[in-house]
C-alpha cells in the first residue's frame, strides 16, 4: 500500500538511509577488530558488533521498502475544492469556548501534537478530512462533544 508522506520528511529518511549506509563499515570494522581478539564463543565484543550489523541491516531494509512505496504530497497540489486533505493547514475555532487552533494535518507516522501536526487517525484529524471552509464538524473528544468550525485552510 502506498504511503503519503511530505517531501521534507522523505527526505529526512533518505539521509537516515544513507547515515545507516555509511555504518556499515565502521561495525565491519569493528568485527574485523573484535575477530582478532581470539575465540569467538567468549568474545562479547563480537557479539555485540553481529548484533548491531543485524540491526542495521534490519533498519536499512525498513526504510528502503517504505522509501519505494511513497507517494510524496505537496500543498501546492492541493485543490480548495478538495476540501482538508494531508499536509493542509487548517485554523479552527471551537463554537463553545470560541478558543481557536491551528493544525498541520499529516500522516500518521510524521504527527507531533507538540508541533500542532496530527494524523487523519485522530479524531479531530479524521473530522477535518474532507471538510471544507466554513463547515462545523463535531468531534467526540474526552469531554464530550465538541463542534468547531473550519476558519481557513491553506
Amino acid at each position: 500500500m502506498t504511503e503519503q508522506m511530505s517531501k521534507e520528511n522523505y527526505e529526512k529518511l533518505k539521509a537516515k538511509l544513507e547515515g545507516l549506509k555509511k555504518r556499515r563499515a565502521a561495525i565491519s570494522k569493528a568485527i574485523g577488530d573484535a575477530r582478532e581478539h581470539g575465540d569467538l564463543r567468549e568474545n562479547s565484543a563480537y557479539h555485540t558488533a553481529k548484533d548491531e550489523q543485524g540491526l542495521n541491516e534490519m533498519r536499512i531494509k525498513e526504510l528502503e521498502a517504505k522509501l519505494a512505496d511513497v507517494e510524496i504530497v505537496e500543498k501546492s497540489g492541493r485543490k480548495k475544492s478538495d476540501g482538508v486533505t494531508i499536509n493542509c493547514e487548517v485554523k479552527i475555532k471551537a463554537l463553545d469556548s470560541g478558543q481557536e487552533f491551528s493544525y498541520t494535518i499529516v500522516p500518521e507516522h510524521e504527527a507531533d501534537i507538540l508541533e500542532d501536526k496530527i494524523s487523519p487517525e485522530s479524531p479531530i484529524g479524521g473530522a477535518l478530512i474532507g471538510a471544507k471552509e466554513g463547515d462545523v464538524i463535531e468531534v467526540e473528544v474526552p469531554r464530550g462533544l465538541v463542534k468547531y468550525k473550519i476558519i481557513a485552510i491553506s
